[in-house]
């Protein structure tokens, strides 16, 4: 059984527990150092990167999950997760700097203009439902970095090696396809 962590600060975090444990993966809550050891994965969920990364600080967590990244752990990030991710922020800093890509925050607009789409996904399926919340989108990749979707333009799904970064939340759908994607073809 794979032991996948989800980081456990804030965001939607209950949904990515139910997602993985109904893939039939050990569901692990991350909230401190420890909880990272032996996983075989990691998902940075959807909420609010900012909150997000003060609470990184305040547990201690950026470096230990910067340092899992750079040796090699698979870690899937949405939304907020994948801003996490970014190597590159436009107009800000970035937080673990491990994904070789260049991230806008709230692309799409304020939480009012959230919208859902069905996506073709050729590594994925079709048809797969997306929510955008206040999502990012990546603006550039690394000349490593897999685009394998985009929307209106944009580009909303990259795969940098071991790292898959998610615009969207597939954890508010009952659709498990991406985090079975990550789970099996990355972990």
């Amino acid at each position: 059984m794979k032991r996948i962590g989800v980081l456990a600060l804030q965001g939607a975090v209950r949904e990515q527990i139910q997602m993985l444990k109904a893939l039939g993966c050990e569901a692990i809550l991350v909230k401190q150092k420890t909880d990272l050891v032996n996983l075989d994965g990691l998902v940075l969920p959807g909420g609010e990167s900012t909150t997000m990364r003060k609470l990184l600080d305040r547990f201690d967590l950026l470096e230990p999950i910067r340092g899992l990244a750079q040796q090699g752990l698979p870690m899937l990030g949405t939304c907020a997760g994948l801003i996490l991710l970014a190597k590159h922020l436009v107009d800000d800093e970035p937080h673990l700097a491990v994904m070789d890509v260049t991230v806008a925050r709230n692309a799409y607009g304020r939480q009012v203009e959230s919208f859902e789409v069905q996506l073709d996904i050729p590594k994925v399926g079709v048809g797969i439902p997306a929510v955008f919340i206040r999502a990012p989108h990546i603006e550039a990749v690394g000349k490593d970095v897999e685009i394998l979707a985009q929307h209106e333009g944009k580009i909303i799904l990259a795969q940098d090696g071991h790292l898959l970064g998610c615009s969207f939340h597939p954890e508010l759908t009952a659709d498990t396809r991406i985090l079975e994607y990550f789970v099996s073809s990355m972990v």
